[in-house]
């Protein structure tokens, strides 16, 4: 048993408390946060649990193994440090840092102490994007041309990150992992409309070598709520469309066609537009995969599927974006 403590039961921690309170392999030992009217509820509904507000006496000696990290995103790159010193294993959720600087010091720290960093990109244990994966990996869609996401919906608004790095994180993972790797550069421009220095949407696009292009639409000022994702191959194109609550993934036989003739090119280039495949996909709830995961890893030794270095590379592109932001939309070479 892998005794956890969840940190932060603000928005999604509430969510950790209760997968780590119900998985085999957790002992869910303690919740830290200040009091608030989420932990009030969470001391309601799970009257057997531990309270405390002091982070750092949590952290002494065998009290806990592994730490969840649920808190606001400026605050992560802090807690989770203290916690791989203090020789625990920890789940933090994305973006890991506000720096790739501090998420570096996270990943060397992990490292060096043999500790499992593993970062809460929820999508990646998403069956459905899996599915995806698969498909293009095994050749189904063709040569792969770009891929477009869209994560838009009216509200929540927030005060302390903009919807690059609230909306646009989860995408960037979701790209990063269809296309396996980072892109060369990044341009982004959005506005802020609602707070001033917050952007409440932007648009990113990503280069990729080969001249493959990803092009990012995050905004919480939209009339629809969507979550979707577009792949367009030269065979086949695909799209995972997350609100459905099945059907979630479409496979489309629509392309161009090339025959060769003895016309000019362009008259050789034809449409297709085939059949639409919808494929069985066994849907499990994303953060209970996520959260056995991360036990297994633990009790294994082994590196997650979303470790601090998919975290950096993920950090990257958003410092990337965010500079092209400041700078008017200017292209900005990912580093590292």
């Amino acid at each position: 048993m892998v005794k956890v403590a969840v940190v932060g039961v603000g928005y999604w921690g509430p969510n950790f408390v209760r997968n780590m309170d119900e998985l085999a392999g957790s002992e869910l030992v303690a919740v830290c946060d200040t009091a608030s009217e989420k932990s009030e509820k969470i001391k309601e509904t799970h009257p057997h649990l531990p309270f405390t507000d002091d982070f750092d006496s949590l952290l002494e000696g065998d009290k806990v193994d592994a730490v969840v990290i649920a808190t606001g995103s400026d605050s992560h790159y802090e807690l989770a440090r203290k916690a791989l010193e203090r020789n625990k294993h920890v789940l933090v959720e994305k973006p890991m840092a506000l720096r790739s600087s501090e998420a570096e010091e996270m990943v060397k720290l992990a490292e060096e102490r043999k500790l499992v960093l593993l970062v809460g990109h929820l999508l990646r244990y998403h069956n459905g994007l899996i599915k995806l994966k698969k498909y293009m990996d095994e050749g189904y869609l063709g040569k792969i041309l770009y891929v477009y996401t869209t994560r838009v919906n009216l509200g929540r608004i927030r005060k302390e990150e903009s919807a690059l790095w609230s909306f646009a994180t989860h995408d960037i993972s979701v790209v990063n992992y269809l296309l396996g790797g980072q892109p060369d550069s990044v341009t982004a421009s959005g506005q802020a409309y609602v707070r001033e220095g917050v952007e409440d949407v932007v648009f990113a696009t990503l280069h990729f070598p080969e001249g493959v292009m990803a092009h990012l639409h995050v905004s919480w000022l939209d009339p629809h709520k969507i979550r979707k994702v577009t792949v367009v191959g030269d065979k086949k194109m695909a799209v995972l469309d997350d609100m459905q609550a099945t059907e979630k993934l479409r496979i489309y036989d629509k392309g161009v066609d090339f025959t060769p003739s003895y016309g000019d090119y362009g008259e050789s280039l034809s449409i297709r537009i085939g059949d639409i495949y919808i494929p069985k996909i066994d849907m499990s709830e994303p953060l209970k995969v996520e959260c056995q995961h991360f036990l297994d890893c633990i009790e294994k030794g082994e590196r997650p599927l979303t470790d601090g270095k998919t975290g950096l590379e993920v950090l990257r592109v958003l410092e990337a974006a965010e500079q092209s932001l400041a700078e008017g939309s200017r292209s900005i070479t990912i580093g590292g």
